[in-house]
């Protein structure tokens, strides 16, 4: 059956299972969204802004695990998502963001609203093609979503002129792929993971280190079982929180600038890292030079080029890290005595471990006569359903949130981790709220970034995503401030936000519910009432403003070199 390149894009997302996408029309996509205007078997949700709707798809694929799409028109529409391209990108998050072009003939004449997207976006996508021709398009779009999912998952971007969405062709979709020059090693090498268990059971002082890797791959499960099996403490990124349920006994917490200090000082004393789908991230590390000292280290990761990439590596294991875990419990189970008396050894170690926990825990001092933002995200996590997403925004608010929330389970944490964008909480939580219409979805954000893309305000109404939107306000861009506190003599340099914005009322003009208010007494009652709603609501909470994130590991310190208290 001969269709158009409109119509075949369309089947092609059909066939890879998409049930939304989030889109915005323009001339060089027109021909698609006619086709859209009949096709029933897919749900297009209409953003105010196409960096939205980027973050949107990407929201939905960190809380499914399936590919995100979205789509926008040539020129500006296509410039508009390179920040949410750029965040899926150094996160590692699947998504095919498909872009209007203009008709091939015109390409690179300057035509109205030309760009080329392809060239802009290389640096941040994992893979992009320009259809050139409309018989192409079946196989670019299934490669297009196999690269975008396998191996180390990323953004792929497919180019869509205006000329080839119109001309016609026979739809066959075909039922696999094969890439020659792309072969991502997924099973770890048996014998790496019978050193690597031989490397774990000699050591004294061993640490898990666990990046977001360890979600993305979907291996929570093995990665709980591994742990407890042999009773190793257990720290994670930002990325991986919630990997390993946090009320687990041999939970660290986060680690890291803003980490925890009973895991910054265990991975500062460790005689062994097992570092899996982490990439040693300057946020984690601190000064290289001083890094675990004392440690060896066994890295497992999908991506080759991110072992050895920034510290040395004793033990690398390419391969999916679910299938490395599995293995390394299969090995374990078969040196079940030396298991047993590796566990009973480690007595000291877990003395070490409740001493630093005793000494130093995350904490903050209690008022009753101003909000403090720990007791908000508190209260959050105790009356929040047990299988609740939470999105945030970047800031003070996002550290808090990862300090005190306590994640027990993956997916629940959408964030942006590597590019650190502003703006990424609110459309995230917009994604994730399509994807599970009947989960309880809350974003945590602050006053500066909740502006950023406080349009999507529609969007939620529009479609009846009963976002709830906490906002914890201190008039200030928080993150920034603190340093300016710390280290450069309280000159507050444009990082102060004076004009009173009223919220409530904002949120009344989208049609949604709003709450506010700077009395600690008030904070559950309004989390209680902004929960009751059946739409969305936004929920302020005029914070302590001078208030600061700690513990904080200052530029260029070693981990264990903490501000604890200010």
């Amino acid at each position: 059956m001969k269709m158009n390149g409109a119509r075949i894009l369309l089947e092609c997302l059909k066939k890879e299972g998409v049930d939304t996408i989030f889109g915005y029309p323009g001339g060089t996509v027109i021909n698609i969204y006619d086709e859209l205007f009949s096709f029933k078997d897919i749900r297009h949700i209409l953003p105010r802004h196409e960096q939205a709707g980027t973050h949107a798809a990407d929201g939905y694929a960190r809380a499914t695990g399936r590919v995100g799409v979205c789509l926008a028109t040539s020129g500006p529409g296509a410039t508009n998502t390179v920040t949410g391209i750029a965040t899926a990108y150094m996160d590692s998050i699947p998504m095919v963001i498909i872009t209007g072009q203009v008709p091939t003939p015109l390409i690179g004449n300057d035509a109205f609203q030309e760009v080329d997207i392809i060239g802009i976006t290389r640096p941040c996508t994992k893979h992009s093609f320009l259809v050139r021709d409309v018989k192409d398009l079946a196989m670019i779009m299934k490669k297009a979503f196999y690269i975008a999912r396998s191996g180390r998952p990323g953004p792929v971007l497919v180019d869509f002129p205006k000329d080839v969405q119109i001309a016609q062709a026979e739809f066959s979709y075909p039922e696999t792929v094969e890439i020659r020059s792309y072969k991502p090693t997924l099973g770890g090498h048996p014998r790496q993971v019978e050193k690597a268990m031989a490397l774990m059971l000699e050591a004294h002082r061993p640490v898990m280190y666990v990046g977001g890797g360890a979600v993305l791959g979907n291996a929570s499960d093995e990665l709980t079982q591994l742990a407890r099996m042999l009773t190793i403490p257990v720290t994670t990124t930002l990325m991986g929180l919630g990997s390993f349920p946090e009320n687990d006994p041999n939970s660290l917490g986060m680690l890291g600038m803003h980490g925890a200090y009973c895991a910054n000082m265990a991975m500062t004393n460790a005689d062994l890292i097992v570092a899996i789908g982490a990439r040693f991230d300057d946020r984690v590390t601190g000064k290289l030079t001083t890094f675990a000292p004392h440690a060896k280290i066994i890295h497992v990761d999908v991506d080759p080029t991110s072992i050895k990439k920034n510290v040395r590596v004793d033990l690398p294991i390419v391969g999916d890290v679910k299938d490395v875990l599995s293995k390394m419990i299969k090995q374990a189970d078969k040196l079940s005595d030396k298991v047993a008396e590796f566990k009973a050894a480690l007595a000291p170690w877990h003395s070490d471990i409740s001493g630093w926990k005793e000494k130093h825990p995350i904490g903050y001092k209690e008022s009753s006569t101003i909000i403090k933002p720990q007791f908000v995200i508190q209260k959050l996590r105790e009356l929040s359903d047990a299988d609740a997403i939470i999105s945030t925004d970047v800031g003070q608010h996002q550290m808090w949130t990862a300090q005190f929330f306590q994640f027990n389970k993956p997916r629940t944490l959408l964030t942006s981790g590597g590019l650190g964008t502003m703006g990424f909480g609110l459309p995230a939580a917009m994604g994730a709220q399509a994807a599970y219409p009947g989960r309880q979805v809350i974003t945590i954000c602050g006053d500066g970034g909740v502006q950023m893309n406080i349009q999507e305000m529609a969007t939620l109404v529009q479609n009846k995503l009963p976002v709830k939107i906490v906002i914890l306000n201190n008039n200030f861009l928080g993150m920034v401030r603190q340093w300016q506190e710390l280290f450069f003599d309280k000159r507050y340099s444009s990082t102060c936000m004076e004009l009173p914005i009223d919220f409530v009322k904002l949120a009344e003009a989208y049609g949604a519910k709003g709450f506010s208010s700077s009395k600690p007494s008030d904070v559950e009652k309004i989390i209680k009432q902004g929960f009751k709603e059946q739409g969305p609501v936004i929920m302020e909470f005029k914070i302590a403003r001078e208030e600061k994130v700690l513990p904080m590991v200052p530029a260029g310190a070693a981990l264990n070199e903490m501000v604890l208290n200010a």
